[in-house]
């Protein structure tokens, strides 16, 4: 995701800004309300599908970050335990479930309370989502279709290629 250089000082919303970076990187959104934006931003496995939700009494942004598939009752238990071995890596935001429909997905915040918001934050909210989403969506598919282990799935992902050929 490249850096936008714009003058952003005219929004007094985030997601006003949020929408504006939507539109240079040219991703469906929808405006369902003046503090509801959604996103849909193709990905290498899916497409994901981004809530950005303001809380002007917290001050804060809010992104939910929803995969395209459902986690089946028969491995809603290793889908939790590669969650929580996922977790531990990662210093921003987390994975979660919704147990009721089964539907997985990325959770962080954005807390800009008293501060100016600048693009690079709201830039970096929507980058580390869609890095997270990107680095772990095969090990989560590995557990869900595949029949694999959470110990199995990550191991299987999250090889470093060194090296050329």
């Amino acid at each position: 995701m490249a850096s936008i250089q714009t003058n952003y000082d005219q929004f007094a919303n985030p997601v006003d800004m949020v929408e504006h970076i939507a539109t240079i990187h040219d991703w469906s959104f929808e405006r369902s309300a003046p503090d509801e934006l959604t996103l849909s931003v193709a990905g290498t496995g899916c497409d994901y599908h981004i809530s950005l939700t303001w809380r002007e009494d917290l001050e804060a942004l809010h992104l939910a970050c929803a995969f395209d598939f459902r986690v089946t009752k028969v491995r809603l238990a290793e889908v939790y335990r590669l969650m929580a071995q996922i977790n531990e890596q990662l210093w921003l935001g987390h994975f979660d479930l919704w147990r009721d429909d089964g539907m997985l997905l990325y959770r962080n915040g954005l807390l800009l309370a008293g501060a100016h918001t600048h693009a690079g934050q709201c830039e970096g909210l929507l980058k580390a989502a869609l890095e997270a989403c990107e680095r772990y969506y095969d090990s989560f598919q590995f557990v869900l279709w595949a029949g694999k282990s959470a110990e199995e799935a990550l191991a299987a992902t999250m090889l470093e290629t060194q090296g050329t050929a």
